[in-house]
């Protein structure tokens, strides 16, 4: 019997997970270092993310466990919009996605003692043209902080920002559970 653990902090994480009906614990360490090298696609960006936080748990990881730790970024043009630091980057954060169309790309990364593996998921996400009151009602009522990009789909923003998904929904929140779940079958898993 496999023993989850999520290695996330992201409340959308385990949401997300918790609706696959399995039982999980989370484990967080800190200071995990989140660089990359320059001149990787957005794709590889979130997989070495995702895989450096992986490895961090190595040494935490019981015979009977499996570690599941991702990253999403946001990704427009050839640009990694992060968590914003504050309110005014928020802002201008929104205000580069208003309008067009952007890439959330999520690695997820499965490790276990005998196995280690790696996939993305990449979903397009189009936005409407989204005026200065919009954007500060949204940063001021949903404090996005704390959400790559500025925003999170599930929020106001997603509701009447969001023209068009191509992709899943669900990567867009933070874990493509459907995927996740189709390789935890083909490792049985699950």
């Amino acid at each position: 019997m496999v023993k989850y653990v999520l290695a996330s902090g992201s409340p959308r994480r385990r949401e997300l997970l918790a609706g696959l009906g399995i039982d999980f614990e989370v484990r967080l360490l800190p200071g995990i270092d989140e660089s990359y090298p320059n001149g990787l696609s957005g794709e590889e960006i979130a997989r070495t993310i995702s895989q450096k936080k992986a490895a961090a748990y190595r040494p935490t990881l019981a015979q009977d466990e499996l570690i599941i730790t991702a990253d999403t970024i946001v990704y427009q043009d050839s640009e990694v919009l992060g968590k914003p630091h504050d309110e005014q980057e928020a802002s201008t954060m929104l205000h580069k996605l208003s309008g067009r169309t952007h890439e959330v790309i999520t690695g997820v990364t499965l490790l276990t003692q005998e196995m280690e593996h790696t996939f993305d998921c990449v979903s397009q996400v189009r936005f409407a043209n989204l005026s200065d009151e919009e954007i500060w009602h949204y940063i001021t009522h949903y404090h996005p902080l704390d959400k790559a990009g500025a925003y999170g789909i599930q929020e106001w923003i997603g509701y009447i920002g969001v023209e068009h998904i191509e992709g899943s929904y669900f990567n867009v929140m933070g874990l493509p559970i459907q995927r996740l779940y189709q390789t935890l079958k083909q490792y049985n898993l699950i």
